[in-house]
């Protein structure tokens, strides 16, 4: 393989397991120079994800297994495994998977692993300070209601 492929295995990836969802960084865009992402994401069931938008970053949503309910402004719309929506930015939206499932995230013009590795880093104590979350959210283009 040549030094300008990656491969990432089944499985394989840095990774990072929180309580709604494990998010397994497939490309990361520090290979990238920050133009894309990909994210395997397995929701956990209950998984939420607050109302928010991006003002630069486009999200690209391709559904594996389950089912999750996106919520945009004007319309709600069920994924469906094999299903795919795009988010481009300033567009509100939020998610729900009731029972839990699959899906891969492409985030173009974002850093949204960056985003989760400093996540990772963060205490309870941080997590429960809003003026932080808010401040770390916008660094990465989220946008919270």
């Amino acid at each position: 393989m040549s030094a300008s492929q990656q491969y990432v295995k089944n499985g394989g990836g840095e990774n990072y397991n929180y309580s709604q969802d494990h998010c397994f960084i497939k490309l990361s865009s520090k290979d990238t120079n920050g133009e894309l992402c990909i994210i395997e994401d397995t929701l956990k069931p209950g998984f939420r994800l607050k109302r928010h938008h991006h003002k630069l970053m486009t999200e690209i949503f391709y559904m594996l297994e389950g089912v999750m309910e996106l919520v945009f402004d004007d319309e709600t719309i069920m994924l469906e495994p094999g299903d795919t929506i795009t988010v481009p930015p300033n567009v509100w939206h939020e998610a729900l998977c009731k029972e839990g499932g699959k899906m891969l995230t492409v985030f173009k013009d974002g850093e949204f692993d960056i985003f989760l590795e400093t996540l990772s880093q963060l205490t309870d104590k941080d997590f429960s300070d809003p003026e932080l979350m808010t401040s770390i959210s916008e660094k990465f283009d989220i946008y919270e209601a």
